[in-house]
């Protein structure tokens, strides 16, 4: 499945759009596009596929989607069937990461530009934080000039603020390190990222971050809260979900993923994404 580049326009003299949303259902097409997406879903139930993540979806949610991101709403079944009278209905905001030009690089704004950020692997936001969120959105739809755009960085200070969220999409799909924390391991992250095809020996991880195996493996686990290896076998899961969204291959998400045999990677694979990789390609299918 190969994802569609969809132009959104945003009118000239305006920084963002803003789509009160309403239909039987959301667009049926895996798509992306340069533009950040900010969804607030009001009515609808469904899967939400964002990167390589597989999420349910439902009244409440609030996602934010990074720019060139691919991702899907996928209404469930009874949507689609004859004489279904239920009808999907969402805010939905559309803005470039530099729409507000170099207000973002002040010090005083540090904590949204990292949320745009974080922002390149999706974010689910969750609780009731999201409330306070719906209503700024929801007087955006009612003016219009300045008070959109303080309204809407208001939400997105909300946004950078939210105590609970959760990341969607992983390293490894996005090839990217952005969403972790860049201190002295960037050198490793970025081994990482261009070697996680193939054999990775802890040493090496280790002396590029200027330590011993055994002093690496304590630091790395307290700054990520899982071992290395653990988050190595992510950012190649990460990979092979890209390459089954692409060619439902799954000896060749294996291989191509930097894993050595099937067995491994089937149950590498359900760990990480709790279903098995032919499900995942089940899933994918549909759309």
């Amino acid at each position: 499945m190969k994802s569609q580049l969809i132009q959104r326009v945003i009118d000239v003299n305006s920084s963002l759009a803003i789509q009160n949303y309403s239909a039987e259902s959301f667009l049926k097409v895996w798509h992306y596009h340069s533009e950040l997406e900010l969804n607030v879903i009001h009515e609808s139930t469904g899967t939400a596929f964002v990167g390589d993540s597989v999420e349910r979806f439902e009244p409440g949610d609030v996602v934010l989607v990074g720019k060139n991101l691919p991702h899907l709403w996928l209404n469930d079944e009874i949507y689609f069937e004859k004489g279904s009278d239920l009808t999907t209905k969402a805010h939905i905001i559309h803005f470039l990461d530099d729409f507000a030009g170099g207000l973002f690089q002040i010090p005083e704004m540090m904590e949204i530009n990292k949320l745009i950020e974080r922002a390149k692997l999706g974010i689910k936001f969750i609780g009731i934080g999201n409330s306070m969120i719906t209503e700024k959105i929801a007087k955006m739809i009612e003016c219009s000039g300045y008070e959109r755009i303080m309204l809407f960085i208001d939400v997105l200070k909300l946004l950078s603020g939210h105590k609970k969220y959760k990341i969607l999409s992983s390293l490894g799909y996005t090839e990217s390190i952005s969403g972790v924390n860049k201190d002295k391991l960037l050198p490793v992250y970025e081994y990482v990222i261009n070697n996680f095809k193939h054999d990775i020996k802890l040493e090496t991880i280790a002396a590029l971050a200027h330590m011993n195996t055994s002093s690496f493996s304590r630091y790395f686990t307290s700054i990520h809260k899982k071992t290395f290896t653990k988050f190595l076998n992510e950012i190649r899961i990460g990979s092979a979900c890209k390459i089954l969204i692409r060619n439902r291959h799954i000896a060749s998400a294996c291989y191509e993923s930097g894993f050595n045999n099937i067995s491994n990677f089937n149950r590498q694979f359900k760990a990480i994404k709790k279903i098995t990789p032919s499900d995942y390609v089940r899933l994918h299918s549909i759309v």
